[in-house]
């Protein structure tokens, strides 16, 4: 029952990544592009919790803080980008 409950959370994780994905190729401004990216890695990181449990490898746990690291990283460097990008005035849509 547990591998199948934790089979069921990545299919419903990789569902809600392809939403995502979706999300950031028609997003109509950079702000819905930024949002679905940085769920994008949040979802990426769950998945590969959920892959390190239920293989019982601690490997995927240390993979998964880095990416988490790398990702808020990320996300700060494209939060600056757009800040700048616009901050003489111009909207962002």
């Amino acid at each position: 029952m547990r591998l199948l409950m934790l089979d069921a959370m990545q299919w419903f994780c990789i569902a809600c990544a392809l939403f995502c994905v979706l999300r950031m190729l028609l997003g109509p401004t950079s702000a819905d592009r930024l949002v679905a990216l940085t769920v994008l890695s949040s979802l990426v990181l769950g998945f590969l919790v959920l892959r390190g449990v239920r293989e019982n490898r601690a490997l995927y746990l240390d993979v998964a803080l880095v990416y988490d690291i790398f990702g808020f990283l990320g996300f700060l460097a494209i939060a600056r980008f757009l800040k700048d990008k616009f901050s003489d005035g111009d909207s962002p849509e």
